[in-house]
């Protein structure tokens, strides 16, 4: 019977419990922790009742307020200030909403809800567990039997109790606040606590899909950088992994001599921190840097914002490539160290060419095996924050094509657009939001269609 109450899902088991339990457990709806008292499980029943009481308490004195601001319309109508006291002839500061702490209050209020909806329903289970042992001749389960069985069978639980709560005030919270930022107009017209901000609806995602403004604006803008972003995520995750996968393949190759000290080399590459690289490159590729002294040239290579500002974004590239072979070389050695023989015998037996080998064994060995790694790599390298801003700040400045106030430039990708938006003098969180929900559907969005169109998905043991 209790098989049969487990596999049910959440609401059909709640369900069943109000319709085949016992008086005890249908007040257990409304006093929780009452079908555990009454059957002499104390301290559960006790627990499960201070549950109750604290909750209800804060959602009276705390919670239920901010989320009535949420639900009604406004997050906030008294401003902060000053205002004249006329019999002690001072000016008294007084203190107003914050919508700020209105909308993080109430989205960690319903975050609270869930967890407490979670919780009644454990209780309700309980007593309806115990209703069966009953009716079974069963006692019903000890607080110390309880423990027993938390610690042992359900030791999960605990172990996992901290990671959760982490990832519900670390994760969860913060990724729910961002995408209702979106819905405001939270910029630097509205910081609290001096002003309010409010609900505008889906006016920031009309704002920034909108083709009013001419060759300036907001979506064609947001057009450029996403083209641009897809063009530099392309670049950057295949010009690294065929160009690791060649060299690999060069040195895998038979009559190689030491084998072991190129791949050290390439060791010490990946030894060097990444930003120390980054930040050595753009010394090097300024305008008075070490490679123009060198050239005697007076060449812009991060700043030159003539034809689509093509040589900063093809230096970018370049220094990425610089930057990632090394990983994928290690990579592509591992695995081409383990294609069975067999299947290069027998091509040799076939007759077949090196280049016919290639394509027809070892490519798409590769592809079968690192295609998880390609959708990660590219999703990644849609959110590259580092190789972009410590190279070229998101630079330089094109009014001509990224103007009209949207603050982006010629090599910003849609990660570093947005982070402009929030650190510049006239920060826009409600656009930024916008821009980091537009971020999240491509990446999910791009990485569960392709990975499940995959070989890889479609057949994880098998190759063909």
């Amino acid at each position: 019977m209790k098989e049969g109450v487990r596999k049910k899902r959440p609401a059909g088991a709640i369900l069943s419990a109000f319709k085949g339990g016992t008086l005890y457990t249908r007040l257990s709806f409304v006093f929780m922790g009452f079908g555990n008292l009454a059957r002499g499980q104390i301290v559960k029943g006790v627990l499960y009742f201070l549950a109750q009481v604290v909750f209800l308490l804060f959602m009276i004195f705390m919670g239920g307020r901010y989320i009535a601001h949420l639900f009604s319309g406004n997050l906030g109508t008294r401003l902060s200030g000053e205002i004249w006291n006329e019999n002690l002839e001072i000016f008294e500061k007084v203190k107003g909403d914050n919508s700020f702490l209105i909308l993080l209050y109430g989205v960690a209020s319903l975050l609270l809800i869930g967890i407490f909806l979670c919780v009644w329903a454990m209780n309700i289970k309980s007593s309806y567990t115990t209703d069966k042992r009953l009716e079974q001749g069963e006692a019903p389960q000890t607080f110390k039997e309880d423990l027993h069985t938390l610690l042992n069978e359900k030791f999960y639980a605990p172990l996992l109790f901290l990671p959760f709560v982490g990832l519900l005030i670390f994760t969860v919270m913060p990724l729910v606040f961002m995408v209702l930022i979106a819905f405001t107009n939270y910029d630097y017209a509205h910081m609290p606590p001096g002003k309010l901000f409010d609900w505008v609806g889906f006016k920031n995602f009309s704002s920034l899909f909108s083709l009013s403004g001419g060759a300036t604006g907001f979506a064609l803008v947001f057009l450029r950088v996403l083209i641009w972003t897809f063009v530099w995520a392309f670049f950057a995750t295949f010009t690294n992994y065929f160009l690791g996968l060649l060299i690999a393949l060069l040195i895998q190759r038979k009559g190689i001599k030491l084998k072991v000290l190129w791949r050290t080399l390439f060791v010490i590459a990946i030894a060097v921190p990444q930003f120390v690289t980054l930040l050595l490159m753009q010394k090097i590729l300024d305008g008075d840097g070490i490679l123009n002294k060198l050239l005697g040239t007076n060449i812009l290579w991060l700043t030159d914002h003539r034809y689509f500002s093509i040589i900063p974004r093809l230096m970018i590239i370049l220094v990425n490539i610089w930057i990632g072979v090394p990983y994928t070389l290690l990579m592509c050695s591992g695995i081409l160290m383990n294609i069975p023989a067999d299947y290069y015998e027998a091509s040799r037996i076939d007759g077949a060419s090196p280049a016919r080998t290639f394509f027809s064994i070892t490519l798409p060995y590769m592809l079968h095996i690192t295609t998880p790694y390609l959708i990660t790599q590219f999703v990644g390298n849609i959110n590259n924050f580092n190789v972009i801003w410590l190279l070229t700040g998101g630079g330089p400045v094109d009014n001509l094509y990224y103007g009209g106030g949207s603050q982006a430039q010629s090599t910003d990708l849609l990660v570093t657009w947005l982070y402009r938006l929030t650190t510049d003098q006239n920060p826009r969180y409600n656009v930024a939001s916008v821009i980091g929900i537009v971020i999240f559907v491509i990446s999910a969005v791009l990485s569960l269609v392709t990975y499940n169109r995959t070989a890889s998905a479609k057949g994880e043991d098998t190759f063909q």
